[in-house]
């Protein structure tokens, strides 16, 4: 079963290239992504970040004690079969299997409220979507 105990994914310092005059040169070295280096403040940020994963996980642990492995398998190969069903590029889709396979479906979140379809910018020209898509561009 999968260990339920935040951990932290590790640390990392960020260097600053100096200057002269101990400060970093901006003109020289350009400025420094802060994000990259960055870990994770708290214990439990990781673990909130990755909580769904974590759930999945001790889920099929459970499901694998309780009735065997056949269950979760059955389980993640349909999750597998799900995520791969795709619409043509340019259609919104609800992903409601998918919801309704993790339970998301009985849960109201924040995209649920200000993620409307409708409101999305995602009208594309679905030929150029499909050809980027498949690589061909």
């Amino acid at each position: 079963m999968a260990s339920i105990r935040p951990d932290m994914e590790g640390t990392f310092q960020i260097k600053l290239p100096e200057g002269n005059m101990g400060v970093p040169d901006m003109m020289l070295h350009g400025f420094q992504n802060a994000q990259r280096g960055n870990s994770a403040v708290h214990p439990l940020e990781y673990s909130e970040k990755h909580w769904q994963e974590n759930k999945m996980a001790m889920d099929f642990g459970m499901l694998r004690n309780t009735q065997g492995i056949h269950a979760p398998l059955k389980l993640q190969m349909e999750h597998n079969i799900v995520r791969k069903m795709k619409r043509l590029p340019g259609l919104p889709s609800s992903n409601i299997l998918e919801d309704s396979l993790t339970g998301r479906d009985e849960l109201i979140e924040f995209d649920d409220i200000f993620n409307y379809g409708d409101e999305r910018m995602n009208m594309q020209m679905p030929h150029l979507q499909i050809e980027k898509d498949l690589k061909l561009l």
